[in-house]
Formats: structure tokens, sequence, C-alpha cells
């Protein structure tokens, strides 16, 4: 009670003393003093020790430039720059501050450079801007130095120097201004002009949130979100976030956003979310029209809208945002709201690296890697990835972990695959989860476990991945780390399949051929390997293949099932491969040709396909498309018998049982 009575007392005696300062800045104006007319004209601004009056402001201001009061005439250029008691004037408002200056103003030469920086009243011209911000900063002018700051970070009239840039920011720190506390705290994070200090990064952004700034105040919820130069603390995050909103930041906004949509410090509320991005918009935030964009692409707190997400994601890559160039980029490439053209996805991709966004770094590398459009260059794949993996992209941690297992522009090195796989999973990375699967199950880079393979597999499948999702449902078809669940196995290929992956289609269509955890189906096996195939994918063509030649789910044509066995092993497929040595074999929708049957079974057998080997040991066996040779039979009859297949196996001991009956005979 005794510290309320305080409180009120403190306050009672402030307003006092605001009334008392009021009536002496008014006998001083009415008197004819220009400094007294100024600061009665700033009384009547802010509502100091009087109603709140911005008319009374600009006429009080006006008599006190008209007498030649530098302050005078710098807030009269002010009033007219953002309209206070007055229509907005720009020319006024650029003549005014020029005139202050005359006075040597710092106030005014201040506002005088960001009339010339941004066009306001006057032509653009960036090198009188910064001469104008020196003056004023060299005067001692807090706001002058941050904005001299500015120009060497940004390079405005000047060129960029990153310890002048810091060196200005301290100035205007000290100096007590809030948006130098802010660029101060900026420069200690990320290092510039200055070593690297964190801990000093969040007092400074402390300084200046407390100082009532919006954008140190969006600093600080950040610093808290993400546990820089503090403990980690979403609620206080989520605070500051609204602080800075109530000052209208639309970088709070976006922020705000965020912790709606990915519940940060908050409950989830994906409406809410689409409102804060929305105001964040209104404002020309290049991060809230991307966030808006994604919005719409992905139906979040608004109806699905994939023109709309294209266009707010022109915006944002147009207004030079690095994530919305990736994403613009990702539409060309898929044709999302817009028509597909991967030479423009290729092109959105090389500007979002400009700015080193590390989802545009992955996405440029998959673009040399898989020849979309632009020359295919794995080395420059590789180079891509290596610099989104360095940036912490769990996307090009994995792809990097791709391109050291399949040799993809570098070196193979199994031990860094299994590594990167690793950190893409730290990152919670669907892919990697799935990519690290497939390393514990086939022991690469690290001992073989089913059983921690079938948990990635999972987790992977859990986090909707559809190669996870198929992934899993192998190991429950052939008991990979868990128990034999056919049903289980069908159920995570449809989830697959129904989501485009053409893995799972394939599965899908062999689940329905051969019986599989569901009723045969010949027609729907014959529809999902078209599906499979619709992909590109090769094991669907080789299915879809062997429909044609049996006539399974369609109407026999051996010349289609030729087209397609063709496809899958020119595709690299050893299933394919030995399909179409068997087709040359025998002459199955093309004319026979052993000599073709007999190469096509060697790389099917070389790709590791059993029964490619098989094949390849009866042609020496035989002498079909090459000489005969019954050491070089029995060693591939061998390899397929080693590798499970039961017609190796059978002939491999039909050659063992030949060849002692031979034996038996001569002694």
């Amino acid at each position: 009670m005794e510290n309320m009575q305080y409180n009120e007392i403190n306050e009672i005696q402030a307003k006092e003393g605001d009334e008392k300062e009021f009536q002496l800045h008014l006998k001083s104006a009415e008197g004819g003093n220009s400094d007294g007319q100024n600061s009665l004209g700033y009384c009547y601004e802010y509502g100091i020790g009087t109603t709140k009056d911005d008319e009374k402001a600009f006429q009080w201001y006006l008599k006190s430039a008209e007498g030649g009061n530098g302050y005078g005439q710098y807030n009269l250029g002010r009033c007219y720059e953002y309209e206070i008691g007055t229509i907005k004037n720009e020319e006024k408002a650029f003549e005014w501050y020029l005139k202050s200056v005359e006075e040597g103003n710092s106030y005014g030469q201040n506002s005088l450079g960001y009339c010339y920086e941004k066009g306001i009243g006057t032509t653009k011209d960036n090198e009188k801007a910064f001469q104008w911000y020196l003056k004023s900063a060299e005067g001692g002018n807090s706001t002058g130095q941050y904005n001299l700051g500015r120009c060497y970070a940004s390079g405005i009239g000047t060129t960029k120097d990153d310890e002048k840039e810091f060196q200005w920011n301290l100035k205007s720190a000290l100096g007590g201004n809030s948006s130098g506390q802010n660029n101060l705290g900026y420069c200690y994070r990320n290092g510039i002009g200055i070593t690297k200090d964190e801990g000093k990064a969040f007092l400074w952004y402390l300084k200046s949130g407390e100082r009532g700034n919006s954008y140190g105040q969006n600093s600080l919820g950040y610093c808290y979100e993400k546990g820089i130069g503090t403990t980690e603390d979403v609620e206080k995050a989520f605070q500051w976030y609204l602080k800075s909103v109530e000052g209208g930041n639309s970088y709070g906004q976006y922020n705000l956003g965020r912790c709606y949509e990915y519940e940060i410090g908050t409950i989830k509320n994906e409406e809410k979310a689409f409102e804060w991005y929305l105001k964040s918009v209104e404002e020309g935030n290049s991060y809230g029209q991307n966030s808006l964009g994604h919005c719409y692409e992905n139906g979040i707190g608004t109806t699905k809208d994939v023109e709309k997400a294209f266009q707010w994601y022109l915006k944002s890559a147009e207004g030079g945002n690095s994530s919305g160039q990736n994403n613009l980029g990702y539409c060309y490439e898929k044709g999302i709201g817009t028509t597909k053209d991967e030479e423009r996805a290729f092109r959105w991709y090389l500007k979002s690296v400009e700015g080193r966004n590390s989802c545009g770094q992955n996405n440029l590398g998959y673009c040399y890697e898989k020849e979309i459009g632009t020359t295919k260059d794995e080395e420059k794949a590789f180079q891509w990835y290596l610099k989104s993996a360095e940036g912490g992209n769990s996307y090009g941690q994995y792809n990097l972990g791709r391109c050291y297992e399949h040799e993809v522009g570098t070196i193979k090195n199994e031990e860094k695959a299994f590594e990167l796989y690793l950190k893409s999973v730290e990152g919670g990375n669907s892919y990697g989860q799935n990519g690290l699967g497939y390393c514990y199950e086939n022991g690469i880079g690290t001992t073989k476990d089913k059983e921690k393979a079938f948990q990635c597999y999972l987790q992977s499948a859990e986090g909707r991945n559809s190669y996870g999702q198929n992934s899993l449902g192998i190991c429950y078809e052939k008991g990979i780390g868990t128990t034999k669940d056919k049903e289980k196995a069908f159920l995570w290929y449809l989830k697959s399949a129904e989501v485009g992956n053409s893995y799972g289609q394939y599965n899908l269509g062999r689940c329905y051929e051969y019986e599989i955890g569901t009723i045969k189906n010949k027609e729907k096996a014959f529809e999902w390997y078209l599906k499979s195939v619709e992909g590109g994918n090769s094991y669907g063509q080789n299915g879809l293949g062997y429909c044609y030649e049996k006539g399974i789910g369609t109407t026999k044509d051996k010349e289609k099932a030729f087209q397609y066995y063709l496809q899958s092993a020119e595709g690299g497929n050893s299933y394919g491969q030995n399909s179409l040595g068997f087709c040359y074999e025998k002459g199955i929708g093309t004319t026979k040709d052993k000599e073709k049957a007999f190469q096509w079974y060697l790389k099917s057998a070389e790709g590791g396909n059993s029964y490619g080997q098989n094949n390849l040991g009866y042609c020496y066996k035989n002498g079909i498309g090459t000489k005969k040779n019954k050491k070089k039979a029995f060693q591939w009859y061998l390899k397929s018998a080693e590798n499970g297949n039961s017609h190796g196996q059978f002939r491999l001991a039909s050659l063992v049982k030949a060849i002692m009956q031979f034996i038996l005979r001569i002694f």
C-alpha cells in the first residue's frame, strides 16, 4: 500500500512538473522567444503539461522557424514530412531541413541526409546523403551516427566498411540512441567489425528494447527464441515480439506470425499466424510475403490457393528476400501456381544463393545434379550441397551424404555419408532418417544394425516422408528389424504411393500382383505400375513390362513389354537388364540376339542381381552369346546361389553333380 501511494505521489509530482514546464515555455513563446516557441510546439506535439494538439504544435514550430530558429525549422520540416498538424508536403519538408542546416542543426543535417537517400522532396543522391549524415554524426548527433553506420553497412554513398559500421553504431549506442543500440547488437551477434560476442549482442538488444525500440524488441525476442547470449525462453520471446508488434514493427508482426504457426511460446493458431503475416505485408515486409506464400501454398490459416502463393513468393523475391527467391524457384521447378519453367527455377535459385540462402544452395546443387534448367555438373552439385550443409541446412547435409555414398561429384566415403545423415537427423530431417536407416540396414559407414534401421525408417515414415514409408513397408514385408507383417507392409506402401512416391507405387503394384497383405488384383497391379512409370521409376518400368509380357491386368503385348524392359535397363535397373537379356535370348518383342542377351545379363549380374547372375552362368555353361566356360558358369551360379536365388542354387547343384559324375567316371 505504501509503495502504491509513493508511486501515485511520483506521478502527481511529474504531472505538476510538466504543467510548470509548459507554462514557462508558453510565457517564453508569447514573449517572442524562438526557443520557447519551438519548445511549446514540442509540448503540444507530445502532450507535455497540456492536451496533445498537432495543429497548435505546427503553428508554434512555424513561428519559431520564421524567427530563424534551427530547431524550429527542423521540427517544421518534420511536420511537413510526416503530416503533423498540416498537409504532407515533401518539398516544403526538404526546404525547411535545408534552412535548418544553414544554422548548423545536426538534426536537420540528419533529416536532409534521409531526404537525399530516399528521394524525399528532392532527387535521390546517395553520395549527398552520406555527406549530410557524416556532418550530423561528426556534430555528435546519435541518429546521424546511426545512419552513418547504416551507410557503411550497406555501401550507401560510400564503400562498405565493417569497422566503421561498428564504430559509428558504438558512438550512437553510447549516445543513448535505441536504433544504434539495436544495430550495435547486430554487429556483436554477427562479428561485424568486432569479435563476435553473443552476450554483448543480447545486452545491447536489451537496452534498445527497454527504450521502446520496436526493432530492438524484435531482436530481443529472437535472442530468447534461439538462446542467443541468454537462456532460451520461448515465452519471453513471444512477449518481446508482442511488444515489437505494439510499435507497429513489421518484423515483429512476421515473427509473431511464426510463433502462432509453429507454437513458439504460445498455443498454435494458424488463423492468427495468417493474420499477422498479412499485417506484416501491409508494410511491404518481404519475410511476411514469403510466409504468406507458404500459407497459401499449404492452406495454413486460409484456403489453399497456389496461384496466390506464387504471387506472394514473387513479391518477396522481387523485394530481394532470399527465401522468397528460393520458394519462387521451387514454384517454377514444380509448376506450382504458374507454368513449369526449369530455366527460371535455376535463375531464381541462383539469386537466392547470392543472399547465402542454405535452402537455395541445396536446390541449386540439385539442379546441377539432375540437370534442371542447366547443364549437368556433379562437381558443382557437390560444392553447393557442401555450402548448404556447412550452413547447417539438414537437406544439404542429407544430399551431401548421398554424394559421399553414391560418389556424386566426389570420392566415395561411406563413413562421411553416415556422419552427414546423422547430422541431418539431428536437424529432424526425415530424408536423413531414411538415409540413416539404409546405412544401418546395409552396414554403410557403420555396423549393420537392422533394429536401428527399422527405428530410423519408422521415424521417417511417421514424419510423413514417402521414402521412409516405402522403406518401412519393405521392413514389414521382409521382416527387417521387426516381425514380418504383410498387412502393415501393404498399408505403408499405400501411404507412400498415395502421395506420389514412385517406389511406393511400384511396391503397391507388387502387393496387388502377388497378394502381399491384400487380395490379389491384377488390374490394380497394372494401374500402380503405370503410375510408378509416370514418375520415371525403373522398377515400375520393369514391372509394367512383365504385365505386358504376361497379360497381367492388361492385354498381352510383347512389343510394349520389350520397350518397357528397355527403358528400365537403360535406366540402370538390374532387373530390367535381366528382363531385357531374356527378351533378346528368347526373341520376346524383338529379334533374337544371343550376343545382346549375354551383354545385358552381364550388366545385370555385375549390378549384383541374382537373376542376372544365374542367367549369365547359364550363358557360360551353354555358350549363349559367348564361348562355353564351365569355370565362369560355376562362379556366376555360386554368386547367384550365395545371394539366395533358388534358380542359381539349383543350377549350381546340377553343375556340381555333373562335375562329380565326370570325376567318378574317370576314377
